[in-house]
Formats: C-alpha cells, structure tokens, sequence
C-alpha cells in the first residue's frame, strides 16, 4: 500500500518527464494505493525559470488544463488508483500568497503541499550559481541562508497552514554539505524547532520526500533528527517521492524506510477521501494512519531501488 502525495509532470512541468497520465500508470504499476498530482502553481512572470519560454498567463492556463486532465484521469482509474489533485506552492514575495488563495478559491482541490524553493527571491534548488547568488543576499554563508529560508518557511507556515509540508529542510541541497546536520548552529536549530512546533500545533503532515536520495544525499528530507524532533513533539508523517519521470515513482522507498525505522516512527499517513473533515483545511479529506509494519509487507520495499 506505498503512496505518494507528491508528484510533476513533463506534461505540466519543465523539468519533469513524461505525461501526467504515464505516472499515473507508473504508480499503478508500482503497486501504489494512492497518488497526489501535485504541479507548481503558477507564479508571477519575475519567477519563471530558464527552462520556460512562457508568461504568467501562460502559467495559469497550464495550471487550468492540469487539473482538467487530472480529474479525467481520477475518473478513468478510479477502480486501479485513488487520485488525489492538488499544487504545490511557491512562496517567493507577499504578493504569493494572493496566488494561492486565488488557486484555492478557484478549484476544489484536494490537498496542497506548502513548499518553499526561493530565498530573497532567488531560486535555491535549481543548480548552484541560484544557490551561490542567494546565499550571498543573505550574508555569504550556509548558516545564514539557512537561518533565512527557516524563516521564510515559518512565514509561509504561519499564513497558510499547508496540510503537508513539502521537502521540509530542502535548503540543504545545493550547500557545500548537503549531509551536515542542522544542530551545530543553535541560531538555525532553534528556527527548526519553531516550524515544527507551529506545525504540530495545526496538525500539519511532514513529509518523507525520497527525491533527498537521488540526489546524493544520505537521508531522505527531512533529515532523521528532525523526524525524531517532530515525532518527540506529537507530529505526523506520509510518503512522497517527489517523482519527476515514471522511474521515479518510488524510488529509493526501501531507503526511507530505513529512515523511518532509525527515526522510531510507528505510524505513517495518508490522506484520502472521507466523509469527516481532518486538521487539513478539506472537507471529505481525512488522514488516515497505517502502522510503519503494514507498511513493511508491500513487496515495492524490496523491488524498487
């Protein structure tokens, strides 16, 4: 019963491969009970990418035939597959948050992933001269920029209150050691500790994002002592392979698995349709807990590497 709340398309995205359909069927394949489709909101036009040769406008009419081919296909595989519709956000300036709320106003979706990707503006995941340019806003080193997109993330956690928290510490990818821990800059520690206390507090969904792995880092996002700090706190888990192309729908699962076992976490969430409403700001979508032994008897944990 794996799942994933996480998921892009070439078809909808610029840096994804294949269409929104064949990772439908890529997770079918792969045993998957649940999958989110989940593409970037669309942004201003100062935020495009440059891989995109679009307009803002653009963007919202990407956006708009995304979710009528996801709801075709919700229906198409409806008996194979439960297909939950959403975006993932991109908090970048103030005017962000009146796209989200117009692109919650607009569609009935069925989730959000609140991610942060920008620091001072400036693209952070995207390859390291982005990197290098935003860390030098923010005061030429890890330390500092770390500290600023903990506080970007807080501001984006306290305005919205996402149901599932995307690629929690994804600052950390393009750093000059992408596997150093948080701990050893009290200033950066004490900012984790903040989120994750606010998102305790509204019952927010951390994910385990298994994209950490393929990239080259030795532990899924969010790092292991930050699960074992939010799981101290009271705080919830689901899975997410943050795939880009149909081989990587569950990939590296049988790694997080291992993270989850390190980190002592028993229960792992997935959200579904329902009739009660949960802390996820939905109607009809409800978190439902399966015990990380269950999850332990799907044979993807040993097929998929």
């Amino acid at each position: 019963m794996p799942f994933s709340h996480h998921s892009h398309s070439g078809q909808f995205c610029g840096h994804a491969k294949n269409t929104l359909e064949e990772m439908v069927q890529a997770a079918i394949d792969n045993g998957m009970t649940t999958f989110a489709l989940t593409e970037h909101m669309p942004r201003d036009v100062e935020d495009l990418y440059p891989e995109e040769d679009t307009t803002a406008e653009g963007l919202v009419r990407l956006y708009d035939d995304f979710h009528a081919e996801a709801t075709r296909l919700r229906q198409k595989y409806a008996s194979q597959l439960k297909i939950l519709i959403g975006f993932e956000t991109e908090w970048i300036r103030p005017p962000s948050l009146s796209l989200i709320n117009t692109l919650l106003g607009r569609y009935d979706v069925d989730l959000f992933i609140g991610s942060v990707h920008h620091v001072h503006a400036i693209p952070i995941d995207f390859d390291h001269d982005m990197y290098y340019k935003a860390r030098q806003e923010a005061g030429g080193s890890d330390e500092r920029i770390f500290e600023d997109y903990f506080d970007s993330q807080y501001a984006m956690l306290q305005a919205l209150k996402p149901p599932v928290v995307g690629h929690f510490d994804l600052i950390r990818l393009k750093s000059d050691n992408p596997d150093r821990g948080f701990e050893q800059w009290p200033m950066v520690w004490s900012k984790i500790l903040r989120n994750l206390e606010l998102i305790a507090s509204y019952g927010g969904i951390l994910e385990l994002n298994s994209s950490a792995l393929r990239k080259g880092m030795s532990e899924p996002y969010p790092q292991i002592s930050i699960c074992k700090t939010f799981l101290h706190i009271g705080g919830r888990f689901t899975l997410s392979d943050d795939s880009h192309g149909v081989e990587q729908v569950g990939l590296n699962y049988h790694r997080v698995l291992e993270a989850v076992r390190k980190a002592g976490i028993s229960e792992i969430y997935v959200l579904t349709h329902g009739e009660k409403t949960v802390d996820c700001r939905f109607p009809g979508i409800s978190a439902v807990p399966i015990s990380t032994e269950e999850l332990e008897r799907h044979p993807v944990w040993s097929t998929k590497t």
